[in-house]
């Protein structure tokens, strides 16, 4: 593999180019879906292969090859060469690139069990037992879907500037989906756990614990009452709070989506939120979803103040981002294997602590409403989103009670966030993937907050 990265850069820089960036993998995979006790998808799978990347005449091209001998990256230089030639014919504002320190690493992720010593049988049985356990603890449960990924990947970055970043990345994730039903009310459930480590994160403490936080979940949701319509306080749980942090906040804080006409590029330096809320991007999180210590640039990741008790402080860049808006790179290139070119990516994303107990913040709320899990909706780049909730209660004078089904919320972003009026001590990461095109392995999350005013969707 590295005689075919040193080749790709040879070529690269002879045919005159400013910058060649090779990248190469090699992937071990694993895929299981059990649905209804049934195995629906068992496959193992291996590939490996070279992207090139050339800066010539102030444009990019890419080319990648799924053969990693030293002809086929010549090759794929020769392409991306052409192909960014021929752009920069045409484009009147040429790539400017922040300068960076060329970093050369080797590093393995800390994993005890790593998934390619793992038999795939052992793998199916973890995924048919959580399938079957599921659709035996309730009656009303009708349908579930359990599906497994391990993936391990060896990632070389080489530049023509000097850099040499060698990563060996392990990720293991599952999602279950549950459906029931009872009187004419239908409920469904799901949940994602993942983190960058080995087969041992499916401890059996964990396993059990999803199992439960599901089954009430659905059950809560047969139970439930119907959400009344309108504007109420309300707190929000680490999973909801992430949400926001990433879909409604992160992306108009990726630079690329910021230079398209996101709302936070003119905001920067001001107060768009509540003092409370400090918010945050990174990649150095280990054994998080989002671990990326280094990005798929070569570049060492560093932490990003998003909001700073309200204030914009920062924007999540790649090195071009970085270079047209006079800023430091932030290790956030992140591509999805080496088909792609990196582009800037949210990592782990979340809302900082503060020192409130749940307690303190459900007290003051005479009526109000406890969200704990979003079931997904539509955010938009003018800060506006309308969202889903699977699981809901009550607040009734400052005590948890009924669970509430078919709620929905809605609103703008940076208005809610300038709501926010207590922040707990408490803090969660979530896992999750995230598509722009092509998908990045994220998380999200941070405490328990309460909002003076949220607008409820339900019942008037």
């Amino acid at each position: 593999m590295e005689e075919a990265l040193l080749e790709a850069l040879d070529v690269g820089m002879k045919l005159g180019a400013s910058l060649v960036e090779a990248r190469g993998e090699k992937t071990v995979k694993t895929r299981i879906t059990v649905k209804d006790g049934r195995i629906e998808v068992a496959r193992e799978g291996f590939e490996s292969g070279i992207g090139v990347r050339v800066l010539a005449k102030g444009a990019w091209g890419y080319a990648s090859t799924s053969n990693v001998d030293s002809t086929s990256a010549g090759r794929a230089a020769e392409e991306a060469f052409k192909l960014a030639s021929s752009i920069g014919e045409e484009i009147r504002s040429p790539v400017r690139l922040a300068e960076v320190k060329p970093e050369r690493v080797k590093l393995r992720w800390g994993v005890k069990v790593h998934p390619s010593k793992v038999p795939i049988e052992e793998k199916a049985s973890l995924t048919l037992g959580l399938n079957r356990s599921l659709l035996e603890a309730d009656g009303r449960i009708r349908s579930c879907t359990v599906e497994y990924l391990d993936l391990s990947s060896l990632q070389y970055v080489y530049t023509s500037e000097g850099a040499r970043v060698l990563q060996e990345k392990v990720y293991v994730w599952l999602r279950v989906t549950l459906s029931a039903y009872e009187a004419g009310v239908y409920a469904t459930a799901s949940e994602e756990a993942g983190a960058s480590l080995g087969f041992e994160y499916f401890e059996e403490a964990r396993i059990e614990a999803l199992k439960r936080r599901l089954v009430d979940r659905v059950k809560g949701q047969l139970e439930a009452v119907a959400a009344k319509g309108g504007a109420y306080p309300a707190v929000l749980g680490p999973s909801v709070v992430g949400v926001f942090a990433h879909e409604s906040l992160g992306h108009m804080a990726e630079a690329d989506l910021a230079l398209s006409g996101s709302i936070l590029l003119d905001q920067a330096g001001r107060q768009v939120a509540s003092n409370h809320v400090t918010i945050y991007d990174d990649g150095g999180l280990e054994g998080s979803f989002g671990y990326s210590p280094y990005d798929d640039e070569g570049v060492r990741a560093r932490r990003v103040a998003i909001l700073e008790q309200g204030r914009v402080t920062g924007f999540l860049h790649n090195r071009e981002t970085a270079g047209r808006l006079e800023a430091e790179p932030t290790g956030n290139a992140r591509a999805e294997n080496f088909r792609y070119t990196p582009i800037v990516r949210m990592r782990n994303t979340f809302m900082a602590p503060g020192d409130h107990s749940l307690e303190e913040l459900l007290e003051p709320v005479r009526f109000g409403y406890y969200l704990k899990a979003l079931r997904g909706g539509q955010t938009n780049m003018d800060g506006t989103f309308q969202v889903g909730v699977q699981e809901a209660y009550e607040i009734v004078k400052g005590e948890v009670g009924r669970p509430v089904r078919n709620l929905s919320i809605a609103g703008n972003t940076l208005e809610t966030l300038m709501e926010v009026e207590a922040v707990g001590r408490d803090f969660e990461l979530w896992p999750g993937r995230c598509g722009k095109g092509q998908t990045a392995f994220i998380s999200d999350g941070g405490p328990t907050i309460r909002v003076r005013s949220l607008r409820i969707g339900g019942r008037d």
